[in-house]
């Protein structure tokens, strides 16, 4: 008779608290993710773009504490470089398996598992990211914007923990371990 209740108990809480949260989709066509790579000794590098794939927030009690994004790694391209053949050859690298290997692993993931407020619209944000099938935990801060329903934030990954691999031939063109990205999201 106690499991019984116990079991009841559960599934009403659970219930409740499905009932409390909401799923706020994102816009795909205007949300932005840019990508960063610098050089290791030297200021420069490479940058571009890549597209969510969908995504959402999950919202609770009118504040944001979790969501869900997917990033569609074949959407890569490239700002920087002005001939289209250099913009091809870098993406088709970056694609390759000494990079992302995208064939194998099209797709990349960021799940927020807390939110930390500092205040009304600046937080910290904690979540689990797969890239090429390997998942780790960042954090980094985020500035919600209400009325214009966005939220944008700039952190780096060390590529190196997500089996990112690739060394330069060249010391003096080596490419740093960190990768940036400056994402925009934009909700529906």
């Amino acid at each position: 008779m106690r499991k019984i209740i116990l079991s009841t108990i559960i599934t009403f809480l659970s219930f409740f608290q499905a009932l409390s949260q909401e799923k706020l989709p994102i816009n795909t066509e205007t949300s932005t993710i840019k990508w960063i790579g610098e050089l290791t000794f030297h200021f420069g590098g490479h940058d571009g773009f890549i597209e969510f794939e969908e995504g959402y927030f999950i919202k609770e009690d009118d504040v944001i504490t979790g969501g869900e994004f997917t990033i569609d790694m074949n959407s890569m391209t490239n700002s920087d470089i002005k001939e289209e053949e250099g913009k091809k050859g870098l993406i088709d690298h970056l694609k390759d398996p000494d990079f992302f290997n995208v064939a194998s692993y099209p797709k990349a993931k960021l799940k927020i598992i807390a939110v930390e407020y500092f205040d009304d619209n600046n937080v910290r944000i904690y979540a689990n990211m797969t890239i090429k099938e390997v998942t780790k935990k960042i954090n980094f801060n985020a500035k919600f914007n209400y009325e214009e329903k966005t939220m944008f934030t700039k952190f780096k990954i060390d590529r190196r923990a997500f089996n990112v691999n690739y060394k330069s031939k060249f010391k003096n063109g080596a490419i740093s371990d960190a990768i940036g990205f400056e994402v925009k999201i934009q909700l529906k």
